[in-house]
C-alpha cells in the first residue's frame, strides 16, 4: 500500500501539471470507485474546476478545486494517478483532460482505491475524523507520542499504524523506524519512556523523509506519475530483507508477525520487552 512518501511523491510530481489548470473531460469508469455517488453526477461536478492547490494529507491525496470543493484521493493498495507517454495504462478507473490538453489517468488493478468529492468543510471533517498529527510536519516529536501512547498496553507497531494517532506509517516505515529507534514492535506503547520516544519521533520522521528523497518505494504496483520507480526499497533497513545480515550489527534479519502484519526485525538491536513481574534469574545481578 502506498504510505505518506508514495503519496508526497505522486504530489509533487503531479502538482506541476494539475495546479491552475481545468478539467475539460472527466470519465468514471467503474462506479466502485466513487462509492455511493453517481459515477455521472460525479462527472458533472468536475468537468470545467479548476485546480486551485494539489495537497496531501497522511496517505490521502488532496484536488482543492475553485468553488470550495475538494476530490479526496485514497490511492488503498494499487492505486496510481499516471500521465504515462505512452498512452493509457492498464487496469484504468478514471480519465481525465486538461485544460492545456494533458491526459491523467486512474489506475488502479484491485479496485480498493477511491474517490470522495466533498465541499472543504466537509472534506475537513472527514480528515479530522480519520488522522493523526501529521509526522513530517511541525511539531511532530516525543511529546507527541508520549500523549498518544500514554496508558496504552497495545504494542508499539500497532499505534504507529494506527492513522488517528499519527497519519500516513504503514508497514513498511514504520518496521524501518523502529528499528532504527532499536524498539521492539511488540513492546506496550505505553511502557516507552521519553528517551526512546524521542528517538522514535526522530526515526520516523527520517525514515518518511528517505522515503521521500528517494521517491518512494515500488515493491510490487507503486509508480510515479510518469510510470517511474521509486528507490527507496534499495535502502530499507530491515524490511523484505529476513535472513540477510543487519546493518548495524550483522545479526540475521527475521520475519515475524506484530500488530497482525508481517515484520521485520534484528532481535539484536531490538530485544524482546520483558514481561512485568518476571524475577531475574539467581546471579543474574549486575557484577554477580
Amino acid at each position: 500500500m502506498p504510505e505518506l512518501p508514495e503519496v508526497e511523491t505522486v504530489r509533487r510530481r503531479l502538482a506541476p501539471h494539475v495546479e491552475g489548470r481545468t478539467i475539460e473531460a472527466v470519465e468514471v469508469r467503474d462506479p466502485r470507485l466513487v462509492g455511493g455517488d453517481d459515477p455521472r453526477r460525479v462527472e458533472r461536478r468536475l468537468r470545467g474546476r479548476r485546480v486551485r492547490a494539489l495537497d496531501r494529507r497522511g496517505k490521502y491525496l488532496l484536488f482543492r478545486f475553485d468553488g470550495d470543493e475538494t476530490l479526496i484521493s485514497h490511492l488503498r493498495m494499487t492505486g496510481n494517478w499516471l500521465m504515462p507517454a505512452a498512452g493509457e495504462p492498464p487496469h484504468t478507473r478514471a480519465a481525465l483532460v486538461l485544460s492545456d490538453g494533458t491526459a491523467l489517468w486512474y489506475a488502479d488493478a484491485r479496485r480498493f482505491g477511491t474517490w470522495d468529492l466533498l465541499a472543504d468543510d466537509a472534506a475537513e471533517a472527514y480528515l479530522a475524523a480519520r488522522l493523526g498529527p501529521e509526522p513530517i510536519g511541525p511539531g511532530f516529536d516525543g511529546t507527541v507520542l508520549r500523549d498518544a501512547f500514554r496508558g496504552r498496553r497495545a504494542p508499539v507497531k500497532a499505534l504507529l499504524l494506527d492513522q488517528r494517532l499519527v497519519a500516513g506509517i504503514g508497514n513498511i516505515y514504520a518496521d524501518e523506524a523502529l528499528n532504527a529507534a532499536r524498539i521492539h514492535p511488540d513492546t506496550p506503547a505505553g511502557r516507552l519512556r521519553r528517551p526512546q520516544l524521542d528517538r522514535l519521533a526522530d526515526e520516523v520522521r527520517s525514515a518518511l523523509e528517505e522515503g521521500i528523497r528517494s521517491q518512494g518505494s515500488s515493491i510490487r504496483d507503486f509508480r510515479s506519475p510518469e510510470g517511474g520507480y521509486g528507490s527507496m526499497q534499495e535502502r530499507f533497513r530491515v524490511y523484505g530483507r529476513d535472513g540477510e545480515p543487519c546493518p548495524a550489527c550483522g545479526t540475521e534479519i527475521v520475519k515475524t508477525r506484530s500488530a497482525g502484519r508481517g515484520t521485520h526485525i534484528c532481535p539484536a538491536c531490538q530485544p524482546r520487552p520483558r514481561r512485568r513481574g518476571m524475577r531475574r534469574a539467581p546471579g543474574a545481578l549486575s557484577g554477580a
